[in-house]
């Protein structure tokens, strides 16, 4: 009987701390895992991100699931605010 492997999928904006995360998963990862380096400058990457609910970079996907580190991320308008975004400093 075949293993199946799991798939996981990293985007990336190519930056050094996106290649960090790169080394450190496939480190950890294992002969079952088969992982696939997707970068957002290729307009169909981005359009799976997109649909996927990718707001932040890296990012990681197992079998098809955004991995809990990487949801509930981006720009958070509210917190900007609250930090001074749109106000002078007086």
């Amino acid at each position: 009987m075949t293993e199946k492997k799991r798939k996981i999928e990293i985007f990336s904006a190519g930056c050094n701390i996106c290649q960090t995360a790169v080394e450190q998963i496939r480190k950890e990862a294992c002969a079952s895992c088969d992982i696939e380096v997707l970068e957002m400058s290729k307009p169909d990457v981005e359009r799976r991100a997109q649909d996927l609910g990718i707001a932040s970079l890296p990012a990681v996907v197992i079998d098809g699931q955004v991995a809990d580190c990487c949801t509930s991320r981006g720009v958070n308008l509210d917190v900007l605010r609250k930090a001074g975004l749109g106000r002078s400093r007086a």
